[in-house]
């Protein structure tokens, strides 16, 4: 046996054992993505090999056989076949021009739909009556689970008088984000495994045996095909039957769109693909259909999926790796955080190699261990996470991991969690890892905003012995950045103007590059706006600033006792023998004319920055949201403004101010005639 042929059998082995687990258990062993590359494999293989191709190949087949064990067979009337996929543009235009050849040339319209991250489930109603639904199974013999779907309050139980004698309606049942969220609180209050994603969790509510339990996951669906239809109108497109459903009670999905070619399919992905968490359910894809039914008879089908429609797959934000040890880091405030040591795995649109753990709870509750096969989701921008193991692929003898107790920097001290507190913290301040993360987080964007001062440099900086604490950085000089590795004179110069830069930057970057627990950015505003300085704020009592709005008692206990610290005061004096603006910020006695409104800034303008425009709006009672609505007052524009502000704003009919109605809207709260 050639050494092809043995790997396209090892392929379908595996991805028989996988179509198991993911069909019929509805316990999957690795993330949609990873079998994704399994079936493209073995596709690939097979394509260039023909001699390869067998006729029971999972290339041709749909799901897997039902666990008749479990739930009863039903042999489906009409056929539920699988799709195709299309990884990426290419893929997706190279199917556009399949269809293209298949119709002689002719053009096609297409309906877009949502992929939901579900079940693919067919019910069947008779003389207007549910009286059956069935999972898809191997696409010929599905299970029946009648009775747990029934539970689903979006299903209507009767249909409206004049339904078909029979109808058919295909469609993916899901749990929504916010009942999966529900369910997972409810395990961990049991001390019972979370689920890991909206999807497993669905599929398995619907395999409980008592429907009782069934009805408390809240489950929903979406329609999206009709099958079997006796004595049914007929219908020339897709979108007509989609409206049809709609007509008879079943929940359509609002986002489906009709359009008129394939670079519409582009337009269609492309914005979903981006908008994908604005969602109340999970989706993994966008499906392209030819909308004219008499077009899709011309087209047909393959051996498993229909030629006149695709599913265009997102970039995958989950998939499964090996988790080879779990580390400690410490952070600013010596709050300790286990993470992941991963092998590196593409997903969310990087390569991940350290995934968060959270804390000791959360470790204790997933059940990670070095070793495990474990799923890790990475969702756009967010940090990527540890979801959970895959048990049936735990080594033996594997042993749950014990949170250190000693500090992992090089001072060794005792790692203590207070009594009622989630987090594990080290609490020698002369800590070494908590000294590098604050100057880390005195720097970042939300803080003194200091470019080119991130996680790299400030560890050079300080393996040099450069700086003790953040006001450190503005004691550096270019020969000692000159030392370090990676700079030159160019570079050197950049950081040390933009150190320079940040010591102007408006109080509440200054209050809130400080690191005091507890202490974010809107509280820094409200504090800077009430007392103006830096020197006001560290000398008022805990009484004063618990009155102030958005701090209360936690915030101000924990600002008077970090001002109490003698290496805090030493700190904040170095700060200011560097130049450090202490407060550019006058005490709020002005006239709230903006009480109530909401001013978007967007832009810089000629006699205040944006932060310094937003603080000039909040100081006369308005608020300064990030994004236009219909709720927006005004939009001000300065220089290099977001477009897409200003397009909404245009959109919603929200007045435009320039630099001069600007200055008129502080001084009256009006705008200008």
């Amino acid at each position: 046996m050639t050494e092809r042929a043995v790997r396209a059998a090892e392929l379908r082995r595996q991805i028989a054992h996988h179509n198991e687990r993911y069909h019929v258990l509805d316990s999957p062993e690795i993330a949609d993505a990873d079998y994704d590359l399994l079936v493209r494999e073995l596709l690939k293989l097979e394509t260039d090999h023909p001699e390869l191709a067998l006729a029971d190949s999972p290339t041709s087949q749909v799901g897997a056989a039902p666990l008749s064990a479990t739930f009863a067979p039903v042999i489906h009337r009409v056929p539920m076949t699988s799709l195709d996929n299309a990884m990426d543009e290419t893929e997706l235009a190279q199917w556009g021009d399949r269809v293209s050849r298949g119709l002689a040339g002719v053009t096609a319209r297409f309906v877009c739909e949502l992929k939901i991250d579900g079940l693919a489930m067919s019910l069947r109603y008779e003389q207007g009556k549910f009286v059956q639904a069935a999972t898809r199974g191997d696409g010929r013999v599905g299970e029946d689970v009648t009775a747990n779907v029934a539970t689903i309050a979006s299903l209507p139980k009767r249909l409206p008088r004049g339904a078909p004698e029979v109808v058919e309606v295909r469609g993916e049942v899901y749990m929504p984000i916010t009942s999966f969220e529900a369910l997972n609180e409810r395990a961990a209050l049991a001390g019972q495994p979370r689920f890991a994603n909206p999807r497993n969790a669905g599929a398995g509510s619907l395999r409980q045996k008592d429907p009782r339990v069934t009805a408390t996951r809240e489950l929903s669906f979406w329609c999206y095909q009709l099958g079997e239809v006796i004595g049914g109108p007929e219908f020339t497109s897709h979108h007509e039957t989609l409206e049809f459903l709609g007509e008879l009670g079943f929940p359509v999905n609002p986002e489906i769109r009709v359009v008129d070619d394939v670079a519409g399919v582009f337009d269609f992905a492309g914005h979903w693909q981006e908008h994908r968490h604005t969602l109340p359910y999970e989706i993994d894809g966008v499906v392209a259909k030819v909308d004219e039914l008499e077009q899709r008879l011309r087209l047909g089908f393959t051996s498993r999926a229909p030629r006149w429609a695709i599913a265009f797959k997102f970039p995958p934000e989950e998939r499964t790796t090996i988790l080879r040890d779990i580390q400690v880091s410490v952070g600013r405030t010596g709050r300790t955080t286990p993470f992941a040591v991963l092998d590196p795995v593409f997903v969310g649109g990087s390569t991940v190699r350290m995934a968060t753990l959270h804390n000791e709870d959360q470790v204790r509750v997933k059940d990670v261990r070095p070793g495990d096969t474990v799923i890790v989701r990475k969702a756009g921008d967010v940090i990527p996470e540890v979801v959970g193991p895959v048990l049936s692929l735990r080594p033996e003898g594997s042993e749950p991991w014990q949170f250190p107790k000693i500090c992992p920097c090089p001072l060794a001290t005792e790692l203590v969690r207070p009594q009622g507190e989630a987090d594990t913290r080290c609490v020698e301040p002369a800590c070494p890892f908590q000294r590098d993360q604050r100057v880390i987080y005195f720097a970042s964007r939300g803080a003194m905003d200091i470019e080119g001062l991130g996680e790299r440099t400030v560890f050079q900086l300080s393996d040099a012995g450069l700086i003790d604490d953040p006001a450190d950085i503005y004691t550096l000089t270019a020969e000692q950045l000159l030392g370090l590795e990676g700079f030159a004179r160019i570079s050197a110069d950049k950081l040390l103007a933009s150190i320079e830069g940040s010591k102007t930057r408006p109080l509440p970057k200054l209050l809130t590059a400080l690191g005091i627990k507890g202490l974010g950015p809107s509280a820094s505003e409200s504090l800077s706006l009430a007392f103006g300085t830096l020197d006001s704020i560290l000398a008022a009592d805990e009484a004063a600033l618990a009155t102030t709005e958005g701090v209360g008692p936690v915030i101000a206990g924990s600002i008077c006792r970090w001002s109490a610290i003698d290496a805090n005061r030493t700190f904040v004096e170095k700060l200011r023998r560097a130049g450090v603006d202490f407060g550019r910020v006058e005490v709020s006695r002005l006239a709230p004319v903006l009480a109530g409104k909401a001013v978007v800034v967007t832009g810089t303008l000629e006699k205040y920055s944006r932060e310094e425009a937003e603080l000039a709006i909040k100081a006369r009672g308005g608020k300064s949201p990030a994004s236009v609505s219909a709720k927006t007052f005004a939009v001000v524009v300065g220089d290099t403004p977001g477009a897409s502000k200003i397009t909404k704003a245009q959109e919603l009919g929200v007045p435009i101010l320039d630099d001069a109605a600007f200055e008129e809207l502080l001084t009256t709260g009006s705008l200008p005639e």
